[in-house]
């Protein structure tokens, strides 16, 4: 889509769009990585073409996709640079977290179509009742998006009942917080997922409630799918798509590279051939996994039915497997490429680094295959998968 174009209408022109934007994208990827964000007018380009707006109802301006449309846009994104797809899978989702809200509340903080949104469920700040709502301080980490975000939520502990954490989230306006300058990382540098604080701020008690708990004020399919599920899930989609990207990348090497003491291009090499197949096969069949799983989730909500706690298990499997899979392809990719991998204007060298910063997330960590065997297995589990 063309500057000047009128914004996308459905989930489709996005895709359409993103793919045409993509080499601009590449291209930037350096300069994305060294700010430490997304430029401002690339930013403004992904907000005009309908990133953000992917997985909003139509009822507040957004496009109402399908779960598998919007974790193809993801994956799309993420072949381009991890960094823009990790940013916009944030701007685009969070809004879920915030459906436990009041409904006028909801209502009025997307009463425009543009909004994005950021924040964090790690309970890493305390909230108490007082005169005009609940007084807040807390700081937290991994704020993906939240220099450019419209509103911040962060999760609190409230109290104590029964030896049982309470949560309620706050959201906060970006000029109630201080944002920390700590995203001076090793992958996904491009996100500016920096801490943010807030101190003794007043919010009022219709900003607020308290996640896992509330009902949600909108009945859309998306927030039918539990949250970790569906974390899981749209995590995944964007080492899927840093793995085909850096597939793209080292086709290129070998297309033109010599190594050393060979008499032909790295791509006449049958151990590369070997290899190339190899990974290219993994991740089709992850691909083929991931949105199995996600249309089969899809399909469960969007019909009235509850995804099972089997179900549940399965998603948040696939997730972690689609996700190590991603990274060994990605492993091959640069170990193929030899010394030209090394070097920092080879993209290469930024996807091994991105795929293990995703590797490093909650939604996708290894362990989580061992509570979805137990669950599998008709083991009670301790560590809910929902």
């Amino acid at each position: 889509m063309a500057t000047g174009e009128q914004p996308a209408a459905t989930a489709a022109d996005v895709l359409d769009a993103t793919r045409e934007l993509a080499p601009t994208i590449a291209a930037r990827a350096a300069e994305i990585e060294t700010a430490r964000r997304l430029p401002p007018d690339l930013l403004d380009e992904l907000r005009r073409i309908g990133c953000f707006r992917v997985l909003r109802p139509r009822t507040h301006g957004g496009l109402g996709a399908d779960l598998p449309e919007a974790m193809r846009i993801i994956e799309s994104l993420a072949r381009a640079d991890a960094s823009v797809a990790w940013t916009v899978m944030i701007g685009a989702a969070t809004w879920i977290d915030m459906a436990g809200l009041p409904r006028a509340t909801f209502d009025a903080l997307f009463a425009t179509p543009d909004v994005i949104t950021a924040g964090v469920f790690n309970p890493t700040g305390s909230i108490a009742v007082t005169p005009g709502g609940y007084q807040v301080s807390g700081r937290w980490s991994f704020a993906s998006g939240c220099q450019h975000a419209d509103w911040l939520f962060g999760n609190c502990i409230e109290g104590v009942v029964d030896g049982v954490p309470q949560m309620r989230m706050a959201v906060l306006a970006p000029e109630q917080v201080v944002i920390e300058d700590t995203w001076t990382v090793s992958g996904l540098c491009g996100t500016g997922s920096h801490h943010f604080r807030a101190d003794s701020i007043v919010v009022p008690a219709e900003r607020t409630w308290r996640p896992l708990t509330d009902p949600r004020c909108v009945d859309e399919p998306i927030v039918r799918i539990p949250p970790l599920a569906l974390i899981s899930l749209i995590t995944a989609s964007v080492p899927l798509g840093l793995a085909q990207g850096a597939l793209d990348d080292i086709h290129a090497i070998a297309a033109r590279k010599v190594p050393l003491l060979a008499g032909a291009p790295l791509a006449a090499n049958p151990h590369f051939q070997f290899e190339l197949a190899t990974a290219d096969t993994e991740l089709r069949a992850a691909r083929a996994l991931l949105y199995e799983s996600a249309e089969s989730a899809w399909k469960t909500v969007t019909t009235g039915g509850e995804l099972t706690l089997e179900q549940r298990a399965r998603i948040r499997a696939a997730g972690v497997w689609v996700t190590t899979r991603s990274a060994a392809v990605v492993e091959t990719a640069y170990r193929s490429g030899g010394g030209s991998s090394i070097y920092a204007d080879c993209p290469l060298q930024r996807r091994l680094r991105d795929v293990h910063a995703v590797t490093q997330h909650f939604a996708v960590k290894p362990d989580t295959l061992t509570t979805a065997g137990a669950v599998l297995a008709g083991q009670d589990v301790t560590v809910p998968v929902f």
